[in-house]
């Protein structure tokens, strides 16, 4: 198995189990991390999809991650972190 081009914090990987356990996503999802264009550069997106023939598959602790090959050489360094604050809660990217 590949090893995967970013990195994520327990608390991070805590919150897409719960997210999978929790809200219904089925089984035969992964997660899907990549980058979406914008004025300003780019945003990272992270949601659950099945994989595609575009993607590279990669495992990390028992959760499914999938990468458009086309959005790799954005993720590489990129540390995946969940935080909840008064402002609010969610995932956060960081470059390491």
């Amino acid at each position: 198995m590949k090893n995967l081009p970013l990195n994520f914090t327990e608390e991070a990987i805590a919150e897409v189990r719960n997210i999978m356990q929790n809200k219904g996503i089925p089984a035969e999802y992964g997660l899907r991390i990549g980058v979406r264009g914008g004025g300003c550069g780019a945003t990272f997106m992270l949601g659950f999809d099945k994989e595609k023939t575009t993607d590279e598959a990669y495992m990390f602790q028992n959760v499914p991650v999938y990468i458009d090959k086309k959005h790799l050489m954005y993720v590489i360094d990129i540390q995946v972190d969940f935080e909840e604050t008064q402002e609010g809660r969610g995932f956060t990217f960081t470059k390491v």
